[in-house]
């Protein structure tokens, strides 16, 4: 979503996060499975800030925690305008972050991966993915939970001038 759900709900109900839209050299964009779903859910790299982080420091180190993928294989192209806000389905707020949140709000980045396919490792301390791949951006709907959809168009749109072939 481009903004809140509802303007109403406070946003300290939303987690703070970054994402990030990972292209390699084909324009093809890097996605996850998800091991902690028994579903077909796949997702960009993203993740919540911590304490005493600031945005850009989140970014490289959820990267790097869910792929392995280091600093210097990244180069940023670009940062979001704006947040972009999902609620999770009400099953799952109790699940994630122990039902203190509604969802997130996440600001995305566009970058290239500069490395090469060997550089990443989903095999992580505390790994996300049980797979990974690259994909076109106009594809992503196949895989992906359907509460993200609509912001992942939203954010390919505002960084569409990265993604095009």
């Amino acid at each position: 979503m481009n903004k809140k759900i509802d303007d109403t709900i406070p946003d300290h109900l939303y987690r703070k996060g970054v994402g990030i839209v990972l292209i390699n050299k084909n324009r093809q964009i890097f996605v996850g499975k998800r091991i902690d779903n028994k579903f077909n859910a796949w997702q960009m790299p993203q993740g919540g800030i911590d304490v005493g982080e600031n945005e850009d420091i989140a970014l490289f180190r959820e990267v790097e925690e869910e792929t392995g993928i280091i600093k210097s294989n990244i180069r940023i192209l670009a940062k979001s305008n704006q947040y972009y806000y999902y609620n999770l389905p009400y099953r799952l707020q109790k699940k994630f972050w122990g039902g203190k949140y509604l969802g997130q709000k996440q600001r995305w980045y566009a970058a290239n991966f500069i490395g090469n396919d060997c550089d990443i490792n989903i095999s992580t301390q505390d790994p996300e993915f049980s797979e990974w791949q690259w994909v076109d951006h106009k594809k992503t709907d196949e895989f992906t939970v359907e509460f993200k959809r609509e912001m992942y168009q939203n954010i390919f749109d505002e960084f569409a001038q990265y993604l095009k072939k």
